[in-house]
């Protein structure tokens, strides 16, 4: 888990998905499950790459990875999204992970944050390029 001296203070990107942490999504700890938030956060970085893309694409990797801060139920979780890096057939999009608490009047806080790459597809599945931006 990185420090809080090292975690951002200002949120950066496009909000792409928010949710709310349910008492089903919890680990033995109570808090919300490490893997329920890696897949929000596909989702929205799957949100920004269909837009990229202008088409299917498909998760190939996911990297770097932190779990900054723990989730508690009844959370507003927010993913927010910016493109990294662009090659012929893939995009590398950030995904950083704020939540806030209206119960408890807690402010945003990021909790977490990873690297997912997509790659452009075909209808058969294959790499096909990006459109060139309009």
């Amino acid at each position: 888990m990185q420090d809080e001296q090292t975690a951002a203070t200002e949120i950066t990107g496009e909000l792409a998905l928010q949710t709310l942490a349910m008492p089903k999504d919890t680990n033995a700890n109570g808090d919300i499950f490490g893997g329920w938030l890696v897949s929000q956060m596909d989702l929205a970085a799957g949100i920004m790459s269909k837009q990229i893309t202008q088409g299917r694409s498909a998760t190939v990797a996911i990297q770097n990875v932190a779990f900054i801060k723990p989730v508690s139920v009844g959370s507003t979780v927010s993913c927010y999204c910016r493109v990294t890096k662009t090659g012929r057939t893939s995009v590398h999009i950030a995904v950083d992970v704020w939540v806030s608490h209206r119960l408890t009047h807690q402010d945003r806080i990021k909790v977490a944050e990873g690297i997912f790459v997509f790659v452009a597809i075909d209808d058969d599945g294959k790499p096909r390029p990006i459109p060139e931006a309009a």
